[in-house]
């Protein structure tokens, strides 16, 4: 075997190590609403949010139920309504709630909050700003899974 052959392999296993040695697992972003659920999740890097799609509440537990058995997830991250004020309100109950409800269904996996505020407007504004028609924007669930991918974007943003 030639030197530079060698060598060639050499780089090759290098650069796979080290590509498995960057893979993370992914983080999960729920934007909760009480008609639907968007999601969102990180890619293998941690790097970027990818849109996964948006729910009712009983296909947002089964879909989360086949992504977890991926043992793929790290942790899930719940959009959390807070005033301007950073104050509590309505539908922070509901939220207290459904995030109680995740921790019992699946207790192994640890489940934070991040402020939401004015993270769908935030979602419409991009949406507005990619040049689709109202009509493609006005879709069910696409505001709620681009506001779940903002919501996770801003999380990996400020754990890097």
């Amino acid at each position: 075997m030639s030197f530079n052959l060698l060598l060639r392999e050499f780089d090759i296993l290098t650069w796979r190590a080290a590509i498995v040695l960057t893979l993370k697992q992914r983080v999960l972003a729920i934007d909760y609403g009480t008609k639907r659920i968007g999601v969102a999740r990180s890619d293998p890097f941690g790097l970027f949010a990818q849109p996964v799609g948006t729910f009712d509440r009983a296909g947002f537990f089964k879909t989360l139920e086949a992504m977890l058995g991926t043992n793929d997830i790290e942790k899930i991250i719940v959009g959390y309504p807070l005033s301007n004020t950073g104050e509590k309100n309505a539908m922070t109950g509901v939220l207290d709630r459904f995030i109680d409800e995740l921790s019992v269904a699946f207790p192994l996996i640890p489940v934070e909050t991040i402020n939401e505020h004015h993270s769908s407007r935030d979602a419409q504004r991009i949406l507005i700003a990619s040049g689709n028609s109202r009509k493609v924007r006005q879709k069910k669930g696409r505001l709620d899974s681009a506001a779940a991918c903002l919501l996770l974007s801003d999380y990996l943003e400020t754990h890097r």
